[in-house]
């Protein structure tokens, strides 16, 4: 096992530089830039660990590529007697980490990757998508190496939510 030829695949620095900048370069080509938006949780119980509200103080933009390119998944439009209009739009983002790493964790050291709870921002919607899940291991160690976060998010149902990130477009 000292001298496995099918691991120096996977020791090959160069070749996993280069497949890095190639996945960064296809998400700048293909993807759109949006606001990363922090979540800062106030008024934590000691019991359930849960926050009373949550403040959105910070933003940040980035480019992500829409891995759901079809259309919004989810239920869509839901109408109950019970609930009312209900909008259940679900997508998957695809963020390098490499480029999260420097447009988000050099501002924000406490960001060492997308965290649930956390929102994503759609300037040309003006939608905000709730972060529920982050799979860092989607592409599994292609060439030795993680390159990407998927990142599944939902619409999400304002409730005493509190922006103060300083972008007018946010924070209105």
């Amino acid at each position: 096992m000292a001298n496995n030829k099918y691991l120096n695949n996977y020791r090959n620095s160069n070749e996993q530089k280069l497949m890095d900048d190639l996945v960064i370069e296809a998400v700048r080509n293909y993807g759109f830039d949006v606001f990363y938006v922090s979540r800062d949780v106030k008024n934590v119980d000691n019991i359930l660990y849960e926050g009373t509200y949550s403040i959105f103080d910070k933003a940040f933009t980035t480019e992500m590529y829409l891995k759901s390119f079809d259309s919004f998944q989810g239920q869509g439009d839901f109408l109950s007697k019970f609930i009312g209009h209900q909008i259940n739009d679900q997508m998957t983002l695809t963020i390098p980490i490499r480029t999260f790493n420097k447009n988000i964790t050099n501002y924000e050291q406490t960001l060492t990757r997308p965290r649930e709870g956390d929102l994503v921002f759609f300037p040309m919607n003006q939608k905000f998508f709730k972060i529920t899940f982050v799979e860092h291991e989607s592409v599994f160690y292609q060439s030795g190496s993680l390159y990407i976060y998927d990142i599944k998010c939902e619409l999400l149902t304002f409730s005493n939510e509190v922006f103060q990130t300083g972008e007018p477009s946010i924070d209105a």
